[in-house]
């Protein structure tokens, strides 16, 4: 029966391309396009057709993981792409389709990640150990979406544009407080500091991240003005000039979307700012993968525009600006992928093999969904006062 019911899916799924499937020791069947170079997969196990029709994510990423679902050379590139690029025209089947439908609505409002649950999420991926990601960070090590305003920038130096863009819309004054949410290893606690003469909280639930955090800041002798803890930022209490929050919003939860704003603005001074950069969609609410939430990033969940933007409203928050930057992750990805393929004997020597192909699988997926699929960046400046932030954006470029 699963045989039929996928060969159907198949037909209907790939509009765009073509697509060549070798079952077990069966004859290959091809879809979609004629006269066009298919895309061609070995799946070892025949239980993997009905795996993949009830569960295409979660499926096709753990049998590559495993070895059990078998690409040319070995690259899942080709075959993200087709996915991608065939998703776009909306040709998921039907049965598909539905069971996403049915996801959806279970993460955003049953899925729920109060602190215990946070910290073990937050372990799994940010825990690992150092090495890992010193193959291919940045030495600030920046694990978020950098910034390039010129399509020859290196990795280092869009990261530390993407860190002044955000500082810039902070508005900072040197002396102001500034809390730091999901601060990471503390390079933005660091160059908030060091460069702008802030005075700095981080919070983070990542025990490594946090060890290697305060090494930094007492090598740079910045004790007096950084203080990093292992904190919910549920648990702050004081009240700040400035919040910045880089990479962690798409951690939260959707369940916990008004509680993060209306936290946010507890912690702002009256002429406060909050700059809030997070991965998001420019679907509508929809679930986020399985299998990245299941391997990668436990309890995370893509933000779409109108549902963050109708948690903020309810937190009485004033928008004072939103950016959405495109394909800016897609090349800092590249850049991960690249540096981290160009050490990926080191990788299996820290971890394992099947840890790489999870690791590769992981990035490239990742990559082509920023690039071909909805997978964006918002940037939401916040504000508690209608003035805290200047009228035009023109204090953005002025140098």
């Amino acid at each position: 029966m699963w045989d039929r019911i996928f060969d159907a899916a198949m037909r209907r799924f790939v509009q765009r391309g073509a697509l060549e499937v070798t079952v077990a020791d069966q004859p290959p069947k091809r879809y979609g396009q004629s006269g066009v170079e298919p895309v061609r997969v070995h799946l070892k196990d025949e239980e993997l057709m009905r795996r993949i029709v009830l569960s295409p994510d979660m499926a096709v990423g753990e049998a590559y993981t495993d070895g059990t679902l078998v690409l040319p050379e070995d690259d899942p590139r080709p075959l993200i792409q087709l996915a991608l690029n065939n998703r776009a025209v909306d040709s998921t089947p039907f049965l598909m389709k539905a069971l996403d439908t049915i996801a959806a609505p279970i993460q955003r409002f049953i899925a729920a990640n109060p602190l215990l649950r946070s910290r073990q999420n937050v372990a799994h991926h940010y825990d690992l150990d150092g090495r890992l990601y010193d193959l291919f960070l940045d030495q600030d090590r920046q694990y978020s979406c950098a910034y390039f305003p010129h399509d020859d920038m290196t990795l280092e130096d869009a990261q530390i544009a993407k860190k002044r863009h955000i500082i810039g819309k902070l508005c900072l004054e040197p002396g102001m407080s500034v809390l730091d949410i999901g601060c990471g290893w503390g390079g933005m606690a660091l160059t908030l500091a060091k460069d702008y003469g802030a005075k700095v909280v981080g919070v983070t639930l990542s025990e490594e991240q946090l060890k290697v955090g305060r090494q930094r800041v007492k090598e740079a002798g910045l004790e007096g003005q950084i203080d990093l803890r292992l904190m919910d930022y549920r648990d702050v209490t004081e009240t700040f000039d400035r919040i910045v929050s880089v990479g962690m919003f798409e951690h939260v939860g959707r369940r916990h979307f008004r509680e993060y704003f209306d936290k946010v603005r507890d912690l702002l001074k009256d002429e406060g700012i909050a700059l809030i950069h997070t991965i998001g969609s420019t679907d509508a609410p929809r679930a986020t993968s399985s299998w990245i939430r299941k391997y990668i990033f436990p309890g995370g969940y893509i933000p779409s525009m109108s549902e963050t933007m109708a948690q903020i409203e309810k937190a009485e928050l004033v928008t004072a600006d939103v950016e959405v930057l495109r394909v800016h992750y897609a090349k800092t990805i590249r850049h991960w992928y690249d540096r981290f393929m160009a050490r990926v004997d080191e990788a299996e020597r820290i971890h394992d093999a099947r840890f790489v192909r999870m690791w590769r699988f992981y990035l490239l997926s990742a990559e082509e969904g920023f690039r071909l699929g909805t997978l964006v960046n918002f940037q939401f400046q916040l504000a508690r006062s209608n003035t805290a932030v200047p009228l035009t954006r023109d204090y953005l470029y002025r140098n």
